[in-house]
């Protein structure tokens, strides 16, 4: 076996992945023989490992400066990605930038140059105007969601990113629909085209819901009610659709976070963290949510209102039945609404609203430190065990950052358990313990 070989298969190795799907193997195969490759693909086929695969068994181990640059739409995108870069094992370091965050962490986290950096178009652009880092190296450059990153607004950007990119011998562009041209500044000629968008998730079943009422907030609920307490996205065109939901839910006590883009980043990451551990069970979200999010399975989602393109439309219910997986889309539509062309349902439901509790027993706890103060998830499960007197089935997801960590814990005990470990070490360091 070679060793471009062996590199691979010890990454499959680590990520618990016995083979390749038919996608994955042809954008290997173009990724690592072509100059430009456009890879189309539904949400959930497994995109990011195949480009990640072939680039990264291609970077140079002798090289100290930046090698492959990953632009996307997202800031959650970016984190994502440098978590699967992580998980691969592969010895190069790789560090995501973005906007809302201070720019003086990126510097922290640059000084020691990484082989690759992920970042969102305006920070990276931000990055170059101030030569952060070197640019002589980095030859090959991926556009994840490309027609997210080449849309209008980040256009201008994308173009001053690229045009100060001069070694370019690889580009890769990635999405789950195509409804665009892509701009000639990319530089992309002669490209061979993966397109398996037309794959049929065949375990994805739509099914249509009509409401009464124009506001179709009832309808939602005694939805949700008979789904059941089982992790779900509500999808909405806009920010101020979110609050307005979210405060009919909240009248109808069914927990639930929310996620767009006006939030803090914070909030956001949070949202998120308590969506994967299972303190809530149900986002209401924008489209922002479609594409490229670290969540875990889902059973369903709910287009609360109708998406306005199509690929919007297969962005969303590509957030379930991923990967061989089960998954219902339900479409909720006003009696009096028109159903674009480009929704087909499979059947019509008609909700009963049976009441469930749509509230979990489980609340998230916020840890002030993290992996910079050598801070493991073993030593937070064994505080817990120990100081606390928890069973393992009481200690949840335990997410662990750079300068925190995150424990889903029993509701009932959380208050007992911040009384025991607030404010005493863990290592070495003195840490506050809080619910989020």
């Amino acid at each position: 076996m070679s060793n471009y070989l062996k590199i691979q298969q010890d990454i499959l190795d680590k990520l618990n992945i016995k083979a390749l799907n038919p996608m994955q193997e042809e954008a290997l195969l173009s990724i690592a023989n072509t100059e430009n490759t456009v890879l189309l693909s539904p949400t959930g086929t497994g995109k990011t490992l195949a480009f990640l695969l072939p680039t990264i068994t291609a970077l140079d181990p002798n090289c100290n400066e930046v090698q492959l640059l990953i632009l996307v739409p997202s800031r959650e995108l970016a984190i994502q990605i440098e978590q699967v870069v992580r998980t691969m094992g592969s010895g190069f370091k790789a560090n995501a930038v973005y906007g809302g965050r201070p720019f003086s962490k990126d510097k922290i986290d640059l000084a020691h140059t990484p082989a690759i950096i992920i970042g969102t178009p305006g920070r990276i652009a931000d990055h170059l105007r101030r030569e952060t880092f070197a640019v002589d190296n980095i030859n090959t450059l991926v556009l994840d969601e490309f027609d997210k990153s080449l849309e209008v607004g980040f256009e201008k950007e994308m173009s001053q990113i690229i045009n100060n990119l001069p070694h370019i011998k690889k580009r890769i562009l990635t999405s789950a629909t195509q409804d665009m041209d892509i701009p000639r500044f990319v530089g992309l000629e002669n490209q061979i085209i993966i397109d398996y968008s037309d794959t049929k998730i065949s375990k994805l079943q739509i099914k249509h819901v009509l409401s009464p009422d124009k506001n179709k907030l009832q309808t939602l609920v005694d939805l949700l009610h008979d789904i059941g307490n089982k992790p779900g996205i509500v999808f909405c065109n806009y920010k101020d659709t979110i609050q307005y939901v979210s405060d009919f839910l909240n009248k109808n006590n069914i927990a639930h976070g929310c996620f767009q883009g006006g939030m803090e980043q914070i909030d956001r990451e949070r949202a998120l963290i308590k969506f994967r551990n299972g303190t809530h069970q149900i986002i209401i979200a924008t489209d922002l949510a479609a594409r490229g999010l670290d969540i875990p399975e889902l059973n369903y989602i709910i287009h609360y209102q109708l998406p306005l393109k199509a690929e919007e439309f297969t962005h969303r219910n590509g957030r379930t039945a991923r990967m061989n997986t089960e998954g219902t889309a339900y479409v909720l539509q006003w009696e009096e609404e028109r159903l674009p062309d480009f929704i087909t349902v499979d059947d019509t439901v008609t909700p009963k609203g049976k009441l469930t509790k749509m509230a979990t027993d489980w609340t998230t706890l916020f840890i002030s430190g993290g992996r910079k103060d050598k801070i493991s998830k073993g030593d937070i499960a064994g505080v817990l065990f120990k100081q606390c007197h928890l069973e393992k089935s009481e200690i949840g997801v335990i997410e662990l950052k750079q300068d925190c960590a995150f424990v889903a814990v029993p509701k009932a005990k959380s208050n007992s358990i911040i009384d025991k470990i607030n404010n005493t070490r863990l290592k070495k360091k003195k840490v506050r313990v809080y619910t989020i």
